[in-house]
């Protein structure tokens, strides 16, 4: 799989940090799918994409725990909001011994003048299709015994983001220590930055006040050129469809371009 000179040289640099961070290891094994690298227009940054599609249609489907998005509108009105975004979720949860030598790509050299480097994640990757599932069930199984801790209280998870919603402020700040204290056991941390704690915040597509929800403002393109594209335009509508009543069998076509 041919890579242009500038993003040769990006995938030996994403190669390269991954390598630094423990999230790949060398490799000899057959199971070799390609990678792209794409170019991030809002921080022109390079993003690491691996194909592994062909990986999927081996694996046996574990279908969603969440057949659909929580309502944030069963959030009590006036009710103090923190929103938490978990850090890196896959790249957090490593992968068995005898699973790592299905999920390998290769990095070939410049002009060919050596053998290509290979090298096979060491960590659940992005691309499989049970990753989200996995991650899911990683950060509930951390997060549950905090649940059962505060029951009068709402936490809601979906994906890797979660919302903490309590009658009074002040109530808030215990129960997010022990979340912490919770994810940093099972080896999750959170994304600091990405933390929202204020009278209106942003979760699942929503904008959330004390008084009221309403839906953010959602852009779609109709040009997908790409895999990534089709993933956003495919997320995108999914999002859509909780605002709008999208029949499944309207989505089959763009799930097929998945």
């Amino acid at each position: 799989w041919p890579l242009q000179s500038d993003k040769l040289k990006a995938a030996l640099n994403l190669t390269e940090r991954e390598l630094q961070l423990g999230h790949l290891e060398e490799s000899i094994s057959p199971w070799n799918t390609p990678i792209f690298v794409i170019l991030k227009k809002a921080t022109g940054q390079w993003r690491l994409l691996h194909d592994l599609r062909a990986v999927n249609a081996q694996l046996v489907t574990m279908g969603p725990l969440q057949p659909g998005l929580p309502k944030p509108t069963m959030i009590p009105k006036d009710w103090a909001i923190t929103v938490l975004d978990i850090k890196d979720c896959f790249f957090s949860i490593p992968l068995h011994p005898q699973d790592k030598k299905r999920f390998v790509f290769s990095v070939p050299s410049v002009n060919l003048r050596e053998p290509a480097q290979r090298f096979q994640w060491m960590v659940l990757p992005q691309g499989i299709k049970n990753s989200p599932v996995i991650c899911q069930t990683v950060v509930e199984r951390a997060i549950l015994p905090v649940r059962r801790k505060y029951r009068g209280l709402t936490i809601i998870l979906y994906m890797d983001d979660i919302l903490v919603a309590s009658p009074l402020d002040e109530q808030l700040t215990p129960v997010l220590e022990d979340l912490t204290l919770a994810l940093k056991a099972a080896n999750l941390g959170l994304a600091e930055a990405k933390t929202q704690r204020a009278p209106s915040v942003k979760y699942l597509g929503t904008l959330i006040s004390p008084a009221t929800v309403k839906p953010q403002l959602l852009s779609l393109t109709s040009q997908a050129t790409t895999l990534h594209d089709a993933q956003k335009l495919v997320g995108a509508l999914q999002w859509l469809r909780n605002f709008d009543s999208i029949p499944e069998e309207w989505m089959i076509p763009f799930y097929a371009l998945l």
